[in-house]
């Protein structure tokens, strides 16, 4: 179910706002699409990774005599054999946020999983034998398995000094921390001082994996110049050439790196892994050479989402005015610290921001360094975590007042034209932190009306000892990060009265090849098939930070609108000169020049510029905070013999502004609401006693598939954003994050168990049920 704005629209919009097909959706459900791996020379070296087999160990030996002479093999590598370079693998801007603390190949092993020699060999079956034949020596020392306590272990992760930050981080590697924040805004003290009520409880959510379609891949070759070119499935693609260059110890100019069409990624991929493996072998040997992960390596080599444990205060007085909060959290970095500054910053910046009219809160957040795979970028990026602490503990503080949690929360939330209260509060303006599109009234009342609330809340005992409950939750993400998430766009005008759109936003199935080239069409008053899209090749497309942050439409998408008004600029400046007309009467509409009584086409004036090429790029650097919001509202069943939980119906209201492609935002908002089923219900990384993971591969990690998707309800608000590309916010990150604390409500409302540890499997649910027996 489907209601789109059209409030405020500047105009009517032929091509935005629009149910356009995605451009490469037939090529994707037909099989035809091509992938990295598909474009990989056929003769490209295979390379392979010899991984660690324990947690923590130095490497005394590495024996490689029998491993070299295995045939086929070009070449084997260890620490010995590459720079010795300490960098960051998060794909962030400059300067670099995280820790610089990983090496290509280290002669210390940090985790099971962990590089220890990188073998390349002609075919895939060599490789594997010469991997088998490699003996390793290690000391090994003792791990730090549990974050909880791993800053008060004698086990220092990253005990040797050469590890550094690019600035103040609250980086302490002696004591296993990788990063710290805290700060206060208002009067916290205050407000628990004059509350009437105050709760404490404690949550914690786990480390859940991307589990993308298309494993993580890369080839690498030498040009005809001898350049580095570099084509993987990133979503960094200008962050990988940085880091392709000060590992390897080359210059960024010797450093090509292209995007092709990406299988998914979650942000898994804003963070690189393979693609330092091929471009090593290439440079060693002078030949092409591919990686491409098994989905085993992905489970155990790759990031995946930080574990949380939070500790949360919340104040309030009995007619429902939230005072005050307080956050402490603890988050699990892995063996090294790629975005462990910025997600535990993501957490405490936004998460208690909806909730203004409080006096005050603080926030503490640290990030530990342990033995286990390294966490990193996943779609939501520290908000997930936060809001489902947030969100559990103001409907566990309705329960205790005995308030309905719809109406607790419009006593209490941001209103149209008010200002966020951020972490960051103090250091901007209030016209940064104007809510000109807020619209969070009618996402709770929709998601009422759509889950049938008033007839279900709170529950039902359905009778055979199954039991109905609603829950509801909220979310808010960002649209681009403030003052650092930046975009161009360039346009290419091309005879026949056709447009080239050069872009290094990543399209990772989001689509927002798609919707920038809508804006573009829109801008230019073309036909969207007037429009083709070229991205992303950090030789020929323009900068971008890359696909992360939920920044394409609301930050690149800028970048395209301007870029569209300066080319059409350029073109009347040409029309005035082929034609001998004054500029300042020449008018442009639907693809056609008119001035005095003539006219001239798109396609005219294309062959007419002869040998002139025009060309316009639009900049965009995100400048005010233009968050989207979101209702969600879970219906669930609990059987009571079992503990299995089944969800009947999930309705998610989103404010996203203008809605740019109504296709494409729908299945945003069902897919990120299905992943928080997940994470809600399903997913976990377990170990065995030793910590080793028992789940990695599909067979074994839980994911909801199509049978397991309920119902669900979509719809969107009518919003505006003066500040977006034709009225538009973010969408790909908010509509996920307010699944798991709705679903957990709706359990504690069905059988009065509330649940604060992620996920609520049918184990924990029947020996809640069944603890007195």
């Amino acid at each position: 179910m489907m209601k789109v704005s059209e409030k405020k629209l500047p105009k009517i919009l032929n091509v935005v706002n629009q149910p356009i097909p995605k451009r490469d959706g037939r090529k994707l459900v037909t099989g035809a699409a091509v992938y990295t791996d598909d474009l990989a020379p056929a003769d490209a070296l295979v390379v392979k990774v010899l991984r660690s087999k324990h947690h923590f160990a130095e490497i005394l030996n590495i024996d490689t005599e029998k491993a070299e002479k295995v045939e086929g093999v070009e070449c084997i590598l260890t620490y010995r054999d590459v720079p010795d370079v300490r960098i960051t693998r998060a794909g962030q801007t400059y300067p670099e946020p995280s820790p610089l603390d990983w090496k290509i190949l280290d002669k210390y092993v940090r985790y099971i999983g962990d590089e220890v020699a990188v073998v390349a060999a002609r075919t895939e079956e060599q490789a594997e034998r010469a991997l088998r034949l490699i003996k390793v020596d290690y000391r090994v020392m003792e791990p730090v398995l549990d974050y909880k306590t791993a800053a008060k272990s004698k086990s220092i992760v990253h005990f040797e000094k050469d590890s550094s930050v690019n600035y103040d981080i609250g980086f302490e590697p002696e004591r296993n921390i990788a990063a710290h924040i805290d700060f206060e805004i208002g009067d916290y003290e205050k407000g628990f001082r004059e509350s009437e009520i105050i709760l404490e409880r404690e949550y914690e959510t786990q480390a859940t994996n991307p589990a993308m379609m298309e494993p993580v891949t890369t080839f690498t070759y030498l040009d005809e110049y001898d350049r580095m070119t570099v084509v993987s499935a990133t979503q960094v693609p200008f962050h990988v050439r940085r880091m392709i260059a000060k590992s390897l110890d080359i210059p960024v100019s010797r450093v090509r790196v292209k995007k092709p069409r990406i299988g998914g990624g979650f942000g898994l991929k804003q963070t690189a892994a393979s693609e330092f493996f091929p471009a090593l072998v290439t440079l060693r040997t002078g030949k092409a050479a591919k990686i491409y992960y098994s989905r085993k390596e992905v489970f155990l080599a790759t990031s995946r989402r930080h574990p949380f444990v939070m500790k949360v205060r919340i104040g309030a007085n009995r007619d429902g005015r939230i005072r005050a909060f307080d956050f402490q959290a603890i988050s699990d970095t892995g063996a090294f610290g790629e975005h462990a500054s910025t997600v535990i910053e993501a957490c405490g910046e936004k998460i208690m921001a909806m909730y203004n009219k409080v006096d005050g809160y603080r926030f503490d957040g640290t990030a530990v360094y342990t033995n286990l795979p390294p966490s990193g970028a996943f779609r939501g990026y520290g908000k997930t975590q936060g809001l489902f602490a947030v969100e559990s503990i103001v409907n566990e503080l309705a329960k205790e007042i005995g308030m309905d949690p719809t109406e607790l929360r419009k006593r209490n939330l941001i209103k149209k034209g008010e200002n966020l209260l951020l972490g960051t509060s103090h250091v901007y303006g209030d016209d940064i932190l104007r809510q000109d599109s807020c619209e969070l009234d009618f996402l709770i009342d929709r998601g009422k009306e759509l889950i049938g609330w008033d007839e279900n809340y709170p529950g039902k005992d359905m009778g055979n000892r199954k039991f109905r409950g609603v829950g509801m939750a909220l979310s808010i993400q960002a649209s681009g990060v403030l003052n650092i998430d930046s975009a161009n766009a360039t346009l290419k005008f091309n005879s026949d009265g056709f447009f080239t759109l050069l872009i290094s936003a990543t399209d990772m199935g989001t689509g927002c090849d798609t919707i920038l080239s809508q804006m573009a069409a829109e801008a230019l008053q073309v036909p969207l098939e007037n429009i083709a899209v070229y991205a992303a090749d950090t030789d020929v497309t323009p900068y971008d930070d890359g696909s992360y942050a939920s920044s394409s439409t609301y930050v690149t998408g800028r970048a395209v609108v301007e870029a569209s008004e300066k080319i059409l600029e350029k073109l009347k400046k040409e029309v005035s000169e082929i034609f001998d007309a004054e500029i300042d009467e020449i008018e442009y509409e639907n693809g056609v020049f008119t001035w005095d009584g003539s006219s001239a086409s798109l396609s005219d004036l294309g062959y007419r510029l002869n040998c002139r090429q025009v060309m316009a790029t639009g900049s965009h650097t995100c400048s005010t905070e233009a968050p989207p919001y979101k209702s969600g509202f879970a219906l669930v069943e609990v059987d009571a013999e079992t503990g299995k939980v089944d969800v009947l119906e999930c309705a998610g209201v989103v404010d996203c502004g203008t809605v740019i492609n109504t296709n494409l935002c729908t299945v945003q908002a069902q897919g990120g609401i299905l992943q928080g089923i997940g994470m809600a219900l399903y997913e976990d990384i377990n170990h065995d006693f030793a910590g080793r993971e028992m789940n990695d591969s599909f067979m074994t990690y839980k994911i909801p598939t199509r049978k397991d998707a309920p119902k669900i309800m979509v719809d969107f608000a009518k919003s505006y954003e003066p500040t977006g590309p034709y009225g538009a916010k973010s969408i790909g990150e908010v509509v996920l994050n307010a699944a798991a604390p709705a679903i957990a409500d709706a359990i504690d409302n069905a059988i009065g168990v509330r649940f604060r540890k992620l996920p609520i499997t049918p184990e924990k649910v029947f020996f809640a049920l069944n603890k007195d027996e």
